[in-house]
């Protein structure tokens, strides 16, 4: 006997229910009694244990009369048909986990289906209480495999990746997944024309055993014969034949193939890259294959939104050209208006850059990446307005790992109070900085990771070319200084996957080569806001001025641990406790620590989860606000 379906199997069993004469039995009594009957029928249905728990929600699972209790309610009659077919169902549950000699009994209102009283019965119900359907499972002894065997040409050293052993359980989803198994194995040595047939199972009830048997037909090892492109448009075909990571007389290997065509989907420009490989060799017994492209639009327009109490409200655009010269190349245009309100600023902000991103400049998996941009912002810790441009070249080392270097120019200007009481100082500056950045990245999603790692190491050192004071005091003293930071966090899937996720993130930064004020304002650390503490306002953890403003510090250290879980299919909740420090002088964790808690409301949508936290300062600081609100798109961190 074969399995027919490819998800479950089952042997023909012969059930003598007296289905027909049972069926013309309700049939006429419906006749007579169905105007008494309640209509629908309310029922609840309970299943005995059997001890394995993967067979009970499997016959759970598989019954009609639990599904459709309560979205498709039938009358009393056709609760008793239900039923019956639901015996069917059963008998395929129990033989899929091995249990072929299996018994399953249905009763309603603790008589048999066949029970002649039962339709009497049922026309005379009423609609409540609900009727009691008892599902009674005997499994019976479980059935083991006897003989294995492979039949065809299959070499002796990948018999053994069948992995099925006699002795085994005779699990129909253990058979069926060797089957896959050994094909894969074949794909994966070059046999790219190979075939398993459906496994041939003899049951063998004596012996309460199955024998297996497979068919194969490996054909011959294959390589790969002309690679052609189709849909291209507006990409350059010699740009994409130089990305591609198979070649014309490589042998046939499906991890390989489907590393190429990620490799190709990952540039930006395709909404989708398919592969189809022939049916039949070449004249020269090789394989032909086509990568198949749909081109996305050259032009696209996002627009952006977020809002916390700390910094308010903020309206971003991009707009994107994907495909400048053919060859992958990204021009983004990005202006975006903050700072709408917020206890953190003392006025409307603004941004723009505009980006160049050249793919593959000189090397594979490099890109040079320029940028021009320019920021004014007014927060309760300075006021800025500068024009920032860099030029950087960044690197894929491997899968998960990415660095970058740079160099980089800023001229700003920037106002915040000193330490003189009553007084506020205006400097210039003019900064060169060499930023060197490696990143690593293992995780399963952008917006809403579940597992895997994000850290990252920067370090810059900066050249202050030069500066300039509106005052006397405090003047910055120019001096080359050394800019280093750590960050990483981590995603534990928990229990079910993606549906319960302890989150963990941490910071650290020094300078060094100078002291707090001889740093500019914006290359100071601070902590308080989204990314550090929550319930904190922004920048407002460490020294204050003299008018209770942030002034910023030489070093600093934060930490999270936050608890996500979904809730249904689109909802979730989360609770945090966020803690940090900013000092002066000294090494991290030296500073005075500050603690936030909160909890999350998440909203899950096919582009990532809509965020609301709120969170409250455990240890309260002088204007630092008594609670935070944050929104926005994707979690926190």
């Amino acid at each position: 006997m074969k399995w027919i379906s490819p998800v479950a199997y089952r042997f023909f069993r012969k059930h003598t229910l007296g289905r027909l004469p049972l069926a013309l039995f309700a049939a006429l009594a419906m006749t007579v009694t169905v105007c008494r009957a309640a209509d629908p029928q309310t029922y609840t249905v309970t299943f005995t244990e059997t001890g394995n728990a993967a067979l009970d929600q499997a016959l759970k699972d598989s019954s009609t009369l639990v599904s459709l209790s309560q979205s498709a309610p039938v009358g009393p009659f056709a609760l008793v048909a239900r039923a019956q077919r639901d015996l069917e169902r059963f008998a395929i549950a129990l033989d899929s986990f091995g249990f072929y000699k299996g018994k399953v009994q249905v009763r309603i209102a603790g008589r048999a289906l066949d029970d002649p009283g039962l339709y009497d019965f049922l026309a005379r119900a009423p609609a409540s209480p609900p009727v009691q359907v008892a599902v009674a499972v005997e499994p019976g002894p479980l059935f083991h495999l006897r003989n294995v065997e492979v039949k065809g040409d299959l070499p002796d050293p990948l018999k053994s990746k069948l992995s099925l052993n006699p002795g085994a359980p005779a699990v129909a989803a253990d058979v069926l997944a060797a089957r896959e198994r050994l094909l894969g194995t074949l794909r994966d040595s070059g046999f790219a024309l190979a075939k398993v047939n459906e496994p041939v199972a003899v049951l063998v009830p004596d012996a309460e055993a199955l024998d297996v048997s497979f068919q194969v037909e490996t054909g011959p090892v294959v390589t790969l014969g002309e690679i052609s492109l189709h849909g291209l448009a507006q990409v350059n075909e010699s740009y994409v034949r130089n990305r591609l990571l198979i070649f014309y007389g490589d042998q046939f290997n499906p991890e390989a193939i489907e590393k190429a065509r990620q490799d190709l989907a990952s540039l930006g420009v395709f909404s989708s890259v398919r592969v189809r490989t022939a049916d039949q060799l070449d004249g020269q017994g090789r394989l032909p294959m086509a990568f198949e492209f749909t081109e996305r639009p050259k032009r696209a327009v996002n627009i952006g939104a977020a809002y916390s109490t700390d910094l308010g409200g903020s309206l971003s655009s991009t707009w994107q050209h994907r495909n400048v010269f053919g060859n992958a190349e990204q021009v983004n245009l990005t202006t975006g208006v903050t700072q709408l309100g917020g206890n953190s600023t003392t006025g409307i902000g603004y941004k723009g850059t505009v980006g160049f991103v050249k793919p593959d400049f000189l090397e594979r998996n490099q890109s040079l990446n320029i940028n021009l941009g320019g920021i004014k912002q007014s927060l309760i810790s300075y006021d800025q307005k500068a024009i920032m441009g860099d030029v950087a070249l960044s690197r894929k080392f491997a899968n998960d790992w990415s660095g970058s270097v740079g160099l980089a120019g800023e001229q700003s200007e920037i106002t915040q109070a000193s330490t003189v009481y009553g007084q506020t100082q205006t400097n210039r500056y003019t900064l060169l900085s060499l930023p060197v950045v490696l990143k690593y990245d293992s995780t399963n999603n952008l917006l809403d990771p579940t597992e895997g790692i994000r850290a990252a190491a920067s370090i810059t050192p900066i050249l202050p070319l030069a500066s300039s004071s509106s005052a006397l005091v405090n003047a910055p003293n120019p001096s080359t200084f050394l800019v280093m930071q750590i960050s990483g966090s981590t995603y534990l899937d928990l229990l079910e996957p993606g549906r319960s996720v302890l989150a963990l993130r941490g910071t650290i930064g020094d300078i060094q080569g100078a002291g707090q004020f001889d740093l500019p304002p914006d290359k100071r650390f601070y902590a308080g806001g989204s990314t550090t503490v929550r319930g904190y306002k922004f920048q407002s953890i460490g020294p204050q001025s003299w008018n209770g403003k942030p002034l910023g510090g030489t070093a600093m250290a934060a930490g999270t641990v936050e608890f996500r879980q979904r809730i249904l299919e689109d909802y979730g909740a989360a609770v945090f406790a966020d803690a940090g420090q900013v000092n002066t002088d000294g090494l991290p964790f030296t500073g005075i620590w500050r603690m936030g808690v909160g909890v999350g409301a998440r909203y899950y949508t096919s582009f990532g989860p809509i965020r609301l936290d709120v969170a409250l300062p455990v240890i309260k600081q002088t204007n630092s606000g008594s609670f935070e609100v944050y929104i926005g798109l994707g979690q926190a961190f």
